[in-house]
């Protein structure tokens, strides 16, 4: 049997006016986007942080500072990034739960694409990756709708390498 971890990440970006919104791998018409360094993708931020901290690896910032090579750099890409380096550590995504904190936009008519495009970013089957959304019910930065927050949580197993000999569990 594999040994398991889990990791949870945050991330919340303030709406701003004369920016793209980035959620999830996808452009999403709206008019105010995600303020930050990168594309801002809040889910996709989160989703990292989570895969990071399940590995033991740190987090976004210490991999992905703010410095030019990040600015305005797509999530998805870092996403992939995060995913090999996770993969490298030996780990592989059992499953991914996330949620989006947002007013607006709607964040159902996007979340089977959003699904799709994350977990592609990490090479794993869609069914893998759940997306819910809540709202802040008019409370705080999000239920004012001057920001977007994500959570998710992952569920990680050790990867055995191929054609490494069962572990004393296993050759019982």
């Amino acid at each position: 049997m594999g040994s398991f971890r889990i990791g949870i990440g945050y991330d919340v970006h303030p709406l701003v006016e004369g920016r793209a919104l980035v959620l999830g791998g996808l452009r999403i018409d709206h008019p105010r986007g995600l303020a930050g360094h990168s594309d801002a993708d809040a889910l996709v931020h989160a989703l990292c942080d989570a895969l990071l901290g399940a590995a033991n690896l740190g987090d976004l910032g210490a991999h992905f500072p703010e410095t030019p090579e990040w600015k305005d750099a797509p999530s998805l890409g870092i996403l992939e990034r995060v995913a090999a380096m996770v993969g490298a550590a030996g780990f592989r995504l059992v499953n991914a739960d996330c949620v989006v904190h947002a007013e607006e936009p709607k964040i159902a008519p996007h979340r089977a694409a959003m699904a799709r495009a994350m977990a592609g970013a990490m090479g794993v089957d869609p069914g893998l990756v759940s997306i819910k959304a809540t709202r802040g019910e008019g409370l705080g930065p999000v239920g004012e709708k001057l920001a977007i927050a994500a959570e998710a949580v992952v569920l990680v197993e050790r990867a055995e390498a191929p054609g490494a000999p069962p572990g004393p569990e296993e050759g019982r």
